[in-house]
C-alpha cells in the first residue's frame, strides 16, 4: 500500500496517541509490576501507528485501514488494562458503588433480580443481547464505508473511541470489580443455555479486572447507537432496541452494577454527541444523516 504525500490528524487519531501517552506515563509508576514493562513498551508505538495512519493511500484499502484501525486496537487496549491493574491485585472502588445501589433500591439489584425473578427466556435474550456488543458497535463502521460515508464515518469514530478511551482511563484511574467478581455467580437453569455459555466462556478468557465502571458494554453500544443516529436515521433506529434491552440486561446478568449501567448510558449519550457538536462549530462536514 503506497503512502499519501498528504498529511491530516483526525480526531480520532490524536485520540489513540494520547491515549498511549497516557498509559506509557502511568505505566511508569507500575514498572515493577509482571507485563507492564510490554504494555509500556506496546502503548509507546501508539503514536506512531496513528501518524503512519494518516499517511494511508486514498484507495479502498486505506479507506478501510483509517476506518478498521482504532476499533481493531480495543481488543488489545482493553486487555492490557488486566495487566496493568495487577491481574487483580488492585485495590478496587465497589464499596462506594454497592452502597449507592442500596442507598436507590433497599439493596443489591445485581445480585438479588435474577434470583427473585428467574427466567430462562430473559436470560437466553438478554446473555444473547449483551454478546451483540460486539455486532453493534462495528456495524455502522461497515455501513459507512460501503456506502462511502467517510464524514459520518468519522463523526461515528469521534464519539464511540472517545467513549472508550475514556472508560479505559476510569479502569485504569479507579478500578471496580463488579458484580461477576463480587458476588455469587449465576449458576443452575438460569445460565443452562447457549447464549449465557458463550458470554461466559468470552468473559473467560477476555475480561479485564477493574473493568466495570462505568460500564464500556452500555456506553459503547450507546454511543454506537447515538453514532449510527447521526449517520443513518433507520441504522439508529435499528440498533436502539437492543442497546436498551443491553443496558437492562448488564444489571439483571450480574454484569454490572445498576450505577455502572447508569453512567455508561450518561457517558454514551454525551460524547458523541458533544464531539459531534465541536465538529460542527469548528466547521467540518457533519455527514448529515439519511432516512
Amino acid at each position: 500500500m503506497a503512502l499519501s504525500t498528504t498529511s491530516r490528524w483526525r480526531r480520532v487519531d490524536l485520540m489513540v496517541a494520547a491515549y498511549g501517552v497516557f498509559v506509557v506515563a502511568l505505566g511508569v509508576g507500575r514498572f515493577d509490576q509482571r507485563g507492564v514493562p510490554y504494555i509500556v513498551a506496546a502503548h509507546l508505538a501508539l503514536p506512531f501507528l496513528a501518524w503512519l495512519v494518516t499517511r494511508a493511500s486514498e484507495g479502498v484499502v486505506g479507506r478501510t485501514l483509517r476506518g478498521a484501525y482504532p476499533v481493531l486496537l480495543l481488543a488489545g487496549l482493553y486487555s492490557s488494562i488486566d495487566i496493568m491493574n495487577g491481574f487483580g491485585g488492585a485495590a478496587t472502588w465497589d464499596a462506594p458503588l454497592q452502597a449507592m445501589d442500596a442507598w436507590l433500591f433497599g439493596g443489591q439489584p445485581s445480585r438479588d433480580w435474577w434470583r427473585a425473578a428467574p427466567s430462562a427466556f430473559w436470560s437466553t435474550l438478554l446473555h444473547g443481547v449483551y454478546f451483540s456488543y460486539y455486532v453493534i458497535v462495528p456495524l455502522p463502521i461497515l455501513v459507512f464505508l460501503a456506502t462511502r460515508r467517510p464524514d459520518a464515518l468519522e463523526r461515528y469514530l469521534d464519539g464511540v473511541i472517545a467513549t472508550f478511551l475514556l472508560c479505559y482511563v476510569c479502569y485504569l484511574l479507579v478500578p471496580v470489580a463488579g458484580p461477576y467478581y463480587e458476588f455469587d455467580r449465576p449458576t443452575g437453569a438460569f445460565v443452562a443455555n447457549g447464549a449465557a455459555q458463550l458470554v461466559y466462556a468470552t468473559l473467560a478468557k477476555g475480561s479485564a479486572f477493574g473493568a466495570a465502571f462505568p460500564s464500556s458494554h452500555v456506553a459503547a453500544t450507546v454511543a454506537a447507537t447515538v453514532g449510527a443516529w447521526l449517520g443513518s436515521r433507520r441504522l439508529g433506529m435499528l440498533l436502539a432496541v437492543p442497546t436498551a434491552l443491553l443496558a437492562v440486561g448488564v444489571v439483571y446478568c450480574q454484569m454490572h452494577y445498576v450505577v455502572d449501567s447508569a453512567a455508561g448510558v450518561a457517558l454514551g449519550l454525551i460524547v458523541p454527541l458533544a464531539m459531534a457538536r465541536g465538529r460542527r462549530n469548528a466547521g467540518a462536514p457533519d455527514g448529515r444523516p439519511r432516512a
